[in-house]
């Protein structure tokens, strides 16, 4: 029977390469094909964070290409694409390591490749990685939860409904919050709870912005600050 490589899924984190984990560099180190998200401009950040803890020396890069279009038969085609790249290198035999960023359980692109591969009876694996909302509630020298705080996580999307997620009790977490962030202030406003709410912008990346509050004219500094964002709201 033809050895089939495994796909492996490695969550790097959110930014900082040092809270890649050791699991993290040693299957990356074991895999001779490292593959990655790529954006429209070139870039893969995820690869670049990991390249800062792990030499990638003699590794095959395998750039991936996924759509962030809102047309689901567009980003279908994407994952078709993807899947088809990472496919032949499983089918020579080779261990892939697909770098996620944050963690590989959690909104996370490489979940659309393992249920493809999956399906067709590749073996393959999750390596967790730091989570943005652990890795920002850290910056911000802060707990998520006491010993019985409710934690919601929600992604702030244009159907979400900010009201009813900020009702909620307990600490709530807003994630993809950077494309709606003047709907998400005005919803903290409008529930009271910006002067208990807290953003982290880029955390660990250069460009890095951490607001302990967003109740005050600073909080128009995140208007600006890029795709990732993430807020904290915790309970007053």
């Amino acid at each position: 029977m033809e050895h089939k490589g495994t796909l492996y899924a490695v969550g790097v984190g959110p930014g900082d390469p040092e809270l890649l984990t050791l699991k993290a560099a040693r299957v990356i180190e074991e895999c001779p094909v490292v593959a990655a998200p790529r954006t429209a401009g070139g870039r893969m950040l995820a690869l670049e964070i990991a390249r800062q803890a792990v030499s990638l020396a003699g590794k095959e890069i395998l750039p991936l290409d996924f759509s962030m279009s809102t047309d689901p038969e567009t980003r279908a085609a994407a994952h078709a694409a993807a899947a088809a790249l990472v496919r032949a290198e499983l089918d020579a035999g080779r261990d892939v390591a697909l770098l996620n960023l944050g963690d590989v359980s959690i909104y996370a692109t490489c979940a659309y490749l393992i249920e493809r591969l999956e399906a067709e009876d590749y073996p393959t694996a999750r390596v967790a990685g730091v989570p943005s909302f652990c890795a920002a509630a850290a910056r911000l020298n802060t707990s998520l939860t006491g010993i019985d705080t409710p934690l919601h996580i929600y992604p702030a999307a244009e159907e979400a409904d900010l009201a009813a997620a900020l009702a909620q009790p307990g600490t709530k977490i807003l994630m993809k919050s950077a494309r709606r962030l003047p709907a998400v202030l005005d919803a903290l406003r409008s529930a009271g709870c910006a002067g208990h709410s807290a953003l982290a912008a880029n955390c660990g990346l250069p460009g890095e912005l951490i607001l302990p509050r967003l109740d005050g004219p600073e909080a128009a500094a995140a208007l600006d600050a890029g795709y990732f964002v993430t807020v904290i709201v915790k309970e007053g």
